[in-house]
């Protein structure tokens, strides 16, 4: 079977993830943000936001072995857990930058701080324009009453299920995979002193995303996909539901 394998290029250890967006207002919301990202409005500041819950303070059994020549770094499979946080983030798309702020939940009450911050982050009369994913907490109505009383705050709300839409994932993913997966953590505080000094050290040489799939490129892929999934399962990929 191995050889079979090798001979037709298949590699069934291999997986990638992906989940088609079902959002009534799917086109629009897409036509929205990738239009800030392509065409970013004049004298105003566009950032991507949202939480990163449940980061896990882990603590491996054993000590890991070190990276040397013909062999890679390892560790243990089993973790002790020593709590966990929650990583409020906003990317500066223009700069790559990164502003962000831990906390212990990911409720509504920690999201109105965090927009207080960046209130305060960036002052004067600028124009901001946030785009964030469709989370219960971003809607609150404490939420919606303070960003009423705060009008240069425009929120841009990408479709449901579209999280790669939303360019601060690509940053969690750089957090994650360069200070999170291979660390070692005897606390909470140990983490956030991670998360902390990453951030520092990203900010220090940020590295801008540069989005460039436009609207049509990006519809002609879905159309792929959606082809493909009806041929497999009829009717999966319809919406469901009204989603604000």
């Amino acid at each position: 079977m191995h050889y079979l394998w090798q001979d037709h290029q298949l590699k069934p250890h291999l997986t990638k993830s992906f989940k088609l967006s079902r959002d009534p207002k799917f086109l629009e919301k897409l036509t929205d943000v990738v239009g800030v990202y392509l065409t970013p409005p004049q004298n105003a500041v566009v950032l991507c936001v949202d939480e990163k819950s449940q980061i896990q303070a882990l603590d491996r059994t054993q000590p890991g072995l070190p990276l040397k020549p013909g062999r890679c770094g390892t560790f243990t499979h089993d973790y002790e857990r020593h709590g966990t946080t929650t990583l409020f983030a906003a990317l500066h798309v223009l700069e790559g930058r990164v502003i962000g702020q831990c906390y212990p939940r990911p409720r509504h009450q920690e999201f109105l701080k965090f927009l207080r911050r960046l209130d305060e982050g960036f002052p004067g009369e600028v124009t901001l324009h946030l785009i964030l994913d469709n989370y219960g907490t971003h809607g609150h109505e404490r939420v919606r009453h303070w960003l009423a009383k705060h009008p240069r705050f425009v929120l841009h709300f990408i479709p449901t299920s579209s999280s790669w839409l939303n360019l601060i994932e690509r940053w969690f993913a750089e957090l994650s995979q360069k200070a999170g997966r291979r660390g070692v953590f005897h606390s909470v505080k140990d983490l956030q002193q991670a998360i902390r000094e990453f951030t520092a050290a990203w900010n220090a040489k940020p590295s801008p995303f540069v989005w460039t799939a436009s609207v049509e490129k990006i519809l002609e892929k879905l159309a792929r996909c959606q082809h493909r999934l009806e041929q497999i399962q009829p009717g999966c990929t319809k919406s469901r539901g009204k989603i604000k």
